[in-house]
């Protein structure tokens, strides 16, 4: 058997991603899923559908997918019998698989999923009082090596693809039961499909601060992203998307014209030497290029600030001085930001250890005290690994046996 090559982690210096490509489905059918309408139009037509035809057929397909959230041509009831089984010759409804789900003792959630062509990744959910947020990936592994970040431990395998990225989300609400209800009956061509909305919803955010650097995803990431903002869409406002990035500069002013969403900054560091070692991708895009980025981002106001992510190391980046540093950096340049303070999460091997409760309330009083917010983000998902920076696939820590008998018991399940 030909085993396949698993592409080589980048030097530190240039952490240029060069993952594989996506293995085609075997049956040659074609996934709807992460496609725009346009192109859904397009295919119909190229399978044998006129013109005018194929516009409404996407048109109503298009609905079912995104605001119903049925995964099976028949379910679609608006569409004639005899249809459904020509759609479903041609194409597929996908999602990922999941393959785990756990449920940590504060309410976070979190999945490992797997694409069609037999890769692991990871999504979380964590419910708070007044909003929800998904945390969604972009990538099967990362190739940053961040050093205090168990993601960035694993090789990239290959970049998710917009269909798996928008999946994601619609897990979600398959798993959150959030989809509306009611009947169909009667939708013309032009009527407003907006009408058909959920009477409340958990999942309220989108943090693109999962697995992988999405800015190295960047074309993916943004069709998907415009799904789930689209008014036909799932109809999820940009101002509730967040994108973080390690620091991709020359990628940054494309995200904010081209998405639009919020911007957080995987900081960390306040010099050249720590952020060096600790986000190596700093030796390529230094500290400078990158505030410089973060002061030209479309969009960036008062009212949308950049939010800058800072995971608490103890005796490395947590000092006063680091926090003085910080707080000239972002007045130097001129920057409407927000700190979020991150208490390390460990894992076995990680190099660092997590700044004492004391240090980091002092770090955020030096901030605050600045006139900037800077809040300690509390852990959520300790207990499953789901939090920031544990995210590693837990495939890779069962063994085959559990795996199999993992998916047996789903076998059995469904009967």
């Amino acid at each position: 058997m030909t085993s396949i090559p698993i592409m080589p982690i980048p030097g530190h210096v240039d952490p240029v991603p060069v993952p594989r490509d996506v293995t085609p489905r075997a049956d040659g059918r074609v996934d709807l899923i992460g496609l725009p309408r346009p192109r859904i139009a397009e295919l119909f037509a190229e399978a044998g559908l006129d013109a005018k035809a194929a516009k409404l057929r996407a048109k109503q397909v298009f609905h079912w997918l995104y605001h119903r959230g049925v995964t099976d041509f028949d379910a679609m009831t608006d569409i004639a019998k005899t249809m459904r089984p020509w759609l479903a010759e041609r194409f597929v409804i996908g999602r990922p698989e999941i393959v785990t789900a756990q449920v940590s003792s504060d309410g976070t959630r979190k999945w490992l999923l797997q694409t069609a062509d037999g890769h692991d990744f990871e999504m979380v959910f964590i419910p708070d009082a007044d909003r929800g947020t998904l945390c969604v990936s972009s990538q099967v592994g990362c190739t940053l090596n961040c050093r205090f970040c168990h993601t960035g431990t694993m090789r990239l395998v290959r970049n998710l693809t917009p269909g798996e990225i928008v999946g994601q989300v619609m897990l979600a609400r398959d798993a959150l039961s959030e989809w509306p209800k009611g009947s169909m009956a009667g939708l013309e061509e032009d009527e407003d499909e907006r009408t058909y909305t959920s009477d409340g919803r958990l999942l309220t955010n989108i943090v693109m601060m999962g697995m992988g650097e999405p800015l190295y995803n960047f074309d993916n990431v943004r069709d998907a992203l415009k799904l789930v903002m689209d008014g036909d869409g799932l109809a999820l406002s940009k101002r509730r998307i967040t994108l973080s990035t390690s620091g991709v500069v020359p990628m940054m002013e494309r995200c904010g014209e081209e998405i639009g969403v919020n911007l957080a900054v995987s900081l960390h560091a306040v010099t050249k030497d720590v952020r060096d070692e600790i986000v190596p991708i700093n030796r390529k895009f230094g500290l400078d290029q990158l505030l410089q980025a973060c002061s030209d981002y479309p969009g960036a106001s008062n009212a949308r600030r950049i939010t800058f992510e800072y995971v608490m190391l103890k005796d490395k980046n947590d000092s006063d001085d680091d926090a003085r540093e910080l707080v000239r950096l972002i007045r130097q340049y001129k920057l409407p930001a927000k700190v979020n303070l991150i208490p390390f999460n460990p894992w076995p091997g990680a190099p660092y250890e997590c700044s004492t409760p004391e240090r980091i309330k002092r770090f955020a009083e030096i901030v605050f005290e600045a006139g900037i917010s800077a809040p300690v983000r509390t852990p959520r998902g300790r207990d499953i690994d789901a939090a920031c920076g544990q995210l590693k696939t837990a495939a890779q820590k069962m063994s085959r046996a559990e795996l199999d008998r993992l998916a047996d018991e789903k076998q059995a399940a469904l009967g």
